[in-house]
């Protein structure tokens, strides 16, 4: 049974920032690691990636400059550093794990930003 275990979210002001972590049950560095974002009202959207063979990174417009992911293979955990937070990327915050059709999810872990 694969399992990813997000930590790190919490309440934290505007201009603020947090450290999401993802560890995993399966080796990493053979899966595209991806977060996504559930926002209430909203369809789940993704944030941010990182591929598994060169690390390469893509991040969603309204994220880029203020977000990145990291990987550590060693430990099979990913991170998402989140700086200069807004009320807008208030969410619950998926982390996933792809290779080919297969996909692995996290339970989620909430981030709320808010004064």
């Amino acid at each position: 049974q694969v399992q990813l275990v997000e930590s790190g979210g919490g309440l934290v002001q505007p201009g603020g920032s947090l450290r999401l972590s993802c560890a995993a049950s399966v080796t990493i560095s053979r899966y595209a690691m991806r977060w996504f974002r559930q926002a209430p009202g909203k369809e789940r959207e993704l944030v941010a990636s990182i591929t598994s063979f060169d690390g390469r990174t893509n991040y969603a417009d309204s994220v880029k400059g203020r977000f990145t992911i990291s990987r550590d293979n060693a430990k099979n955990t990913v991170y998402l550093q989140m700086n200069s937070l807004n009320s807008e990327d208030t969410a619950v915050y998926y982390c996933n794990a792809q290779r080919s059709s297969t996909n692995y999810w996290g339970q989620g872990t909430q981030v709320t930003v808010s004064s």
